[in-house]
């Protein structure tokens, strides 16, 4: 019988930095894989510096305000709004993608908000502006990450979402501050280009690109993604082979659920 105390997604966790991260899905134009945008964040980060990451950032203050006013109508708490509308305000921010938005939505208005976004450093005062309204249903809760036990100066409780693009015929473009490269990619590639040294994964993320690598389409992702609830992994070290591995729960949706400690990544 499984002692319950010892499921780490049962047990009270200690306050970390809220986060939100999206993984946006587009059609590959050359009809392969479908492929999800990624960035290099800069190295001068505190955080992952240097390595490839899905868009994202912590949830502010005023995404907490702004969720208080929405999150009854969308029919969700209030601190998973703000964690989905602080996905929505990151992509803006890092991408210039207007994503789980509802308006007059075109590349020029995108590209005013964006810049409107890098003067008010909040997401309410642009959807006014530009007369947009928030669409969470857009926004598709597929993961919550916590390395709580990892010996980090600063400790990220980070959610992951999905969205759809849909052909993808979009501009990105970095914002210079806290990326220095976006790019798509399959999550395969993805997987393949850091065995050669490419790119760099972090733990957590390595594990969402080996999980994406398993869905033909968006539409299968979301399908898992809304079958298994989301529940709050918290990587553990267990050292019973006699080889320190990173390990996390089996019953999350992730086909590889183990790493040496030698060869893992951290932020």
């Amino acid at each position: 019988m499984n002692d319950s105390s010892e499921d780490p997604s049962t047990q009270p966790l200690p306050e970390g930095v809220p986060a939100a991260t999206i993984i946006i899905y587009r059609a590959d134009p050359n009809d392969g894989a479908p492929q999800v945008l990624m960035t290099v964040r800069s190295r001068s980060m505190a955080f992952a510096g240097g390595m490839a990451v899905f868009p994202g950032g912590r949830v502010d203050p005023a995404d907490f305000d702004l969720a208080e006013s929405v999150a009854a109508a969308a029919g969700v708490a209030r601190d998973e709004a703000a964690h989905q509308i602080a996905a929505i305000r990151e992509t803006l921010e890092e991408t210039g993608l207007a994503l789980g938005l509802r308006g007059a939505l075109t590349a020029d208005t995108a590209r005013a908000a964006r810049a409107m976004l890098e003067e008010t450093k909040a997401l309410a005062p642009v959807l006014e502006a530009f007369a947009w309204e928030l669409d969470l249903d857009q926004i598709v809760p597929f993961a919550r990450w916590f390395p709580k036990n990892e010996n980090l100066s600063r400790v990220y409780d980070t959610r992951f979402y999905l969205a759809d693009l849909g052909t993808g015929a979009v501009e990105v473009s970095v914002d210079n501050s806290e990326n220095t490269k976006l790019f798509w990619t399959s999550p395969q590639d993805a997987l393949d280009a850091a065995e050669t040294g490419e790119i760099k994964l972090i733990f957590p993320t390595r594990r969402n690109l080996e999980r994406l690598a398993l869905f033909a389409s968006f539409a299968e992702a979301r399908a898992q993604a809304e079958a298994i609830p989301v529940k709050t992994i918290i990587p553990k070290v267990d050292e019973s082979t006699g080889k320190p591995m990173l390990t996390i729960m089996k019953d999350a949706g992730y086909p590889i659920t183990a790493e040496l400690l030698d060869t893992v990544a951290r932020g």
